[in-house]
């Protein structure tokens, strides 16, 4: 999926999401994730990320469909607790709060070879998603809305 329609025009409340990775400074971005200066708006951890499986049991598994609930359970936690703000509110505060870590240099994804490139190369806000700081940005807003 992707936030152009078939018929023309993009989604407004799009978030594209890629996924990082905890093995190391260079290795934040993983290596199988979409990437793209002007595509993705924000990374979430997405490797090795526990999860359910067949037979009642967990096991860690790997890809940006990890990376998105990430992010998205960040925009339920912000729904639920703040229900006042749009969705526009929502995905705004999710891109501003994003911890930046642009100058950071890692290996590109996908690269055969190795290829170092910055962090903020590789997505609209340079950044990885930050619960906590997206929770006291939207506390911010409402609080300044409701004097």
């Amino acid at each position: 999926p992707n936030r152009t329609y078939l018929s023309g025009g993009a989604a407004v409340n799009w978030l594209e999401v890629g996924a990082s990775d905890w093995r190391g400074p260079d290795q934040l971005a993983a290596p199988f994730s979409n990437y793209g200066g002007q595509q993705v708006d924000v990374f979430a951890p997405g490797s090795q990320i526990l999860s359910t499986a067949p037979g009642n049991a967990y096991e860690a598994a790997s890809g940006t469909s990890f990376a998105a609930p990430v992010v998205s359970g960040i925009a339920a936690l912000l729904m639920s607790y703040f229900p006042e703000l749009t969705a526009t509110d929502v995905r705004r505060i999710i891109k501003d709060t994003a911890t930046p870590l642009g100058d950071r240099m890692v290996q590109r994804p996908g690269a055969e070879e190795p290829e170092l490139v910055r962090f903020g190369d590789l997505s609209i806000t340079g950044g990885i998603v930050n619960a906590y700081a997206a929770v006291r940005m939207a506390e911010r807003i409402v609080a300044e809305r409701n004097p």
